[in-house]
């Protein structure tokens, strides 16, 4: 779903004080201020990869382009990589500038990231060169995640599995997802004002849970969760990875499933129905990116492959049918990514995502939607990624305004998948301030024991959000009405 204009945004938020990040240089033992300095960390690891990052700090004379030397003593091998060129020769790795990150001013840092694989041993590199000067990269860093990843629930919420076409849980027992999604995630960290929009302690999650839901969708942004350069480090990489896993405890403690989607990508589209022209995640981006998206999945896949009640969303509304000429090279791009007409940076498809999720040994539930913003399945059972879990469901968005609203669209292009996979309605809504369309996809959702889940828990405009709620106690709209009662009417 697109998102309201920002001004409305800015509104609801109120004023946030921007406070510029300060780095302190790191001084030796014997109190000389080394030329540059070096953290390395591991971020995430799991059995046979992980992902690492360094910042770098340049403490002598400015530099107009700069590259970072160290040697891997584990039998590393860098495999992918963010903010610079990222190479490997032996066991010397070498990361240079971007185009747009190479001046370093006196006191001035850089961050970059990389994923890499490891067998044996994942030792920390000791020692590294800024344009051949040695830096103090000071104490070597403890090579492993430094915080826990969530384990599973209590019982209380299932761990779901794909059988046949239906999501089970561990008895066998066909399970809905019944619930709204939780919009800010996406937006606020790129935007500088905060990683959600509103509150998501506890109270505000249980008045989600009153509405008897039993599902909350968590939109996310790329940039914000790798840390990238131009994300504030307060909304970003690891305090934007510790405010999403404490969401999806909050959300687990009320007893619903949490599921991460992503939401906002990397990427420069300006083509047909393009949201924005910005290269960064600041709007809906009509693919995935093969430069961040795998990074991305792959750190999250690690952080909750242990956590079976989680459910991943890979990607929000793909739209390839507006860029390029035909349905065929769309859903060929959706599938196998690549060089898409119409697209000018290297697209991930589904398959680059759903490997790079599986690859890290995470089986969680996956979510695919297909063409025209999630509303056209139409192809999907053709040209669906292999997924050697066995775990892949459909998703589908759906509101007034789009192309198949209608039962007649439903019968004959939604009943043919669910016949054959789960079907999720990842987003329904309307922007009429009220609850009759929404009513009739639930009723036709109902009778064939499918899942949906209403767009947004937010207190927005409901005619241009669309918004549920008007209060973050659950108080509804006039449109959030239809869905709050209609799942208290539930079982």
């Amino acid at each position: 779903m697109r998102h309201p204009p920002r001004s409305v945004l800015l509104a609801v938020t109120g004023a946030v004080a921007l406070v510029a990040a300060v780095t302190v240089p790191v001084v030796t033992a014997q109190g000389a201020t080394p030329a540059c300095t070096v953290e390395y960390s591991v971020t995430g690891q799991w059995d046979g990869g992980f992902q690492g990052a360094v910042t770098v700090t340049n403490n002598a004379a400015p530099v107009s382009g700069w590259s970072l030397g160290f040697d891997f003593a584990g039998g590393q091998k860098v495999t992918r990589g963010w903010n610079a060129k990222w190479s490997q020769s032996g066991t010397t790795v070498t990361a240079t500038n971007e185009s747009w990150n190479g001046s370093l001013a006196t006191g001035a840092s850089v961050s970059a990231g990389f994923i890499a694989s490891w067998s044996g041993s994942n030792a920390a590199p000791t020692a590294f060169e800024l344009n051949g000067t040695t830096c103090n990269a000071g104490a070597e860093p403890d090579p492993t995640d430094p915080t826990d990843p969530p384990g599973p629930g209590d019982g209380s919420v299932p761990a779901l599995h794909v059988a046949g076409n239906k999501l089970v849980d561990a008895t066998g027992t066909t399970r809905r997802l019944l619930g709204v999604n939780r919009s800010g995630g996406e937006f606020m960290c790129v935007q500088g004002y905060g990683i959600w929009d509103g509150p998501v302690d506890d109270a505000a999650i249980g008045a989600i849970a009153d509405w008897n839901a039993n599902t909350v969708r968590i939109p996310l942004n790329e940039e914000c969760w790798l840390g990238l350069s131009n994300i504030k480090p307060e909304y970003g990489g690891t305090n934007y990875v510790n405010a999403v896993k404490d969401l999806v405890g909050r959300v687990k403690a009320h007893g619903m499933t949490p599921m991460l989607e992503l939401h906002w990508s990397w990427g420069q589209y300006t083509g047909n129905s393009a949201g924005c022209s910005d290269v960064h995640a600041t709007c809906q981006k009509p693919m995935p990116n093969m430069q961040y998206t795998p990074a991305f999945w792959t750190s999250v896949a690690s952080a909750f492959k242990d956590d079976p009640t989680v459910v991943f969303d890979l990607f929000n509304e793909p739209y390839p049918d507006r860029a390029t000429s035909t349905t065929t090279q769309a859903w060929q791009c959706w599938r196998d990514g690549g060089t898409c007409p119409g697209i000018g940076y290297e697209v991930a498809g589904m398959q680059d995502l759903v490997d790079a999720v599986r690859d890290t040994g995470a089986g969680n539930p996956i979510l695919l939607g297909g063409l025209a913003y999630s509303n056209d399945l139409s192809q999907w059972l053709t040209y669906r990624p292999t997924d050697p879990a066995g775990n892949l469901a459909a998703a589908w968005h759906v509101y007034n305004f789009n192309t198949c609203a209608n039962e007649s669209c439903w019968n004959s292009t939604l009943a043919p998948v669910a016949d054959q996979v789960p079907l999720v309605a990842g987003e329904i809504g309307e922007n009429t301030c009220s609850h009759s369309f929404v009513d009739r996809v639930m009723r036709w959702f109902d009778d064939r024991d499918l899942s949906y889940l209403g767009w947004t828990w937010n207190t927005w405009d409901c005619s241009s959000g669309p918004a549920l709620i008007s209060g973050y106690d659950g108080t509804p709209t006039s449109y959030g009405i239809g869905l709050r009662d209609h799942l208290r009417a539930l079982d």
